[in-house]
């Protein structure tokens, strides 16, 4: 993983966006586990109960104020234990639902008063589990969710067509709407990558919560010229689903989370068919390794680019003005 601090000597001034979220993906949370997590400028714990649904809390416990992250004892090197459909508090015992209510206090004889009136006492979070991520929702003024995360079709496929997901993550020290605007931006892919010309954008559509754009493309490669395309659709801020089509066919399920709104992680799963011979599994690899260097490239620029509100623009650039109208809507004090 790459890892770049937050410290930004031009700091971003726009609020974290808020969204549906992936936080873990489902593997890395077991039944009975518990991870500590920050993001959103805030710790959190994540959990997953004894019966395996995922849960997200504040990390604090309301009553003596220990992470519940950390356990000691017999869970030290990792997450406090669960019990049944609760995580227990390494430091009294109190146990805690993935509600927010406090279900175990086991040495009280008469339960404090909002304990026993059965009142939520711990920060919880909206979590929906698919498409392999565990997502959170994430809203400043604490909103219930305005929409719901997108099954992306292609994993609920029969598992035999496809091959191992390939998985990279990386820390860029930027707002995510720096990153989001790449999706709108088809002259850098010549000048930042070296690719042999500028994309054509076919479509370039602005629905709501939803965004969608459609490039053509020409690859280089020793059979010669390869046409191809790139759609790009992303579902709120969080959430972008890619899929190219042409030399070998693959899709990019990108997930991006603000840690702070000067830090974002992304998280990038690329599935490919299963190859059907040796030379197609080195196109499919060079392809998510070309698409890794692009990052890095990217990375350069992110981590260290001035965000002007107003930029100058030319008419060979991209629809900055919608995108960011359309972005806007996720930006709220």
């Amino acid at each position: 993983m790459l890892i770049t601090t937050d410290k930004r000597t031009n700091p971003i001034p726009l609020p974290m966006p808020w969204g549906w979220y992936h936080v873990l993906y489902s593997h890395e949370l077991e039944a009975g586990q518990s991870t500590p997590l920050t993001y959103f400028d805030q710790e959190l714990v994540a959990f997953r109960t004894e019966s395996g649904v995922a849960r997200v809390v504040d990390a604090y416990c309301p009553h003596m104020g220990a992470h519940l992250g950390y356990g000691i004892r017999d869970q030290a090197g990792g997450g406090s234990s669960v019990v049944g459909e609760s995580i227990v508090c390494p430091f009294h015992g109190w146990a805690f639902n993935g509600e927010g209510q406090c279900t175990d206090i086991p040495y009280a004889k008469n339960m404090p008063p909002r304990v026993a009136r059965g009142e939520q006492v711990l920060g919880c979070w909206q979590v929906r589990e698919l498409n392999g991520s565990i997502l959170v929702w994430y809203h400043p003024h604490g909103v219930e969710p305005l929409f719901e995360p997108t099954q992306i079709d292609e994993l609920l496929d029969d598992a035999d067509k496809w091959g191992e997901p390939a998985r990279f993550n990386w820390d860029i020290g930027t707002h995510m709407e720096e990153i989001g605007e790449n999706a709108v931006d088809p002259a850098h892919f010549k000048f930042v990558h070296g690719t042999d010309d500028v994309p054509d954008a076919d479509v370039l559509e602005f629905d709501g919560y939803h965004r969608r754009g459609f490039l053509r493309t020409r690859n280089t490669t020793p059979q010669g010229i390869v046409d191809g395309t790139i759609e790009n659709m992303n579902f709120g801020p969080g959430l972008a689903v890619v899929r190219f089509k042409g030399l070998v066919d693959t899709v990019l399920i990108a997930n991006v989370t603000p840690i702070t709104s000067q830090l974002t992680r992304a998280h990038y799963t690329f599935i490919q068919p299963k190859p059907v011979n040796e030379m197609m599994a080195r196109f499919g690899k060079a392809l998510v390794d070309n698409i890794c260097q692009q990052m890095a490239e990217d990375k350069i620029i992110w981590d260290r680019k001035k965000y002007y509100a107003k930029p100058l623009l030319c008419d060979g650039d991209g629809p900055f003005a919608k995108f960011r109208k359309w972005y806007g809507q996720f930006l709220v004090e």
